[in-house]
């Protein structure tokens, strides 16, 4: 299967991008850098492009498994090097669970099975950076 998007200049630093479902997403630099602050930052939108594939993993296994689990977020810290080309070398993600009746146990195999087997943005992420993950079950 092949995926294909075009990332076509807007003028200045924006750049428009389609995407295979449809839905096309802004691109920008920060004032900073000459832009208007006007899209996604492209290193920022590779942890999104994560936390999205972790979490699809995750949210259709507590669906298949029926656990309960008022919601769920997950926070990523990522380190940039200091030399060009900067890249990530230090990811750190951290899923958060929230609800009454959390079945810890059964939620922690849906991360462990996203981030060991199913989630192929992580596996991309490995190549290049040292990965830890992290969970915490938040009960209300």
């Amino acid at each position: 299967m092949t995926n294909k998007i075009t990332t076509t200049w807007l003028g200045n630093m924006k750049f428009e991008s389609t995407n295979p479902s449809g839905q096309n997403l802004f691109i920008d630099a920060g004032e900073e850098n000459g832009g208007n602050n006007d899209g996604y930052r492209p290193k920022a939108l590779m942890l999104s492009g994560l936390a999205g594939c972790a979490g699809l993993d995750v949210a259709a296994l507590i669906k298949k498994m029926k656990l309960e689990v008022d919601t769920f977020k997950i926070e990523i810290e990522a380190n940039l090097t200091n030399e060009h080309p900067k890249y990530y070398d230090k990811v750190e993600m951290n899923f958060h669970f929230y609800g009454a009746n959390l079945d810890a146990k059964k939620l922690q195999k849906s991360v462990d099975l996203s981030v060991e087997k199913y989630c192929g943005v992580l596996e991309m992420f490995r190549q290049f950076a040292d990965v830890s993950i992290h969970s915490f079950f938040h009960k209300n």
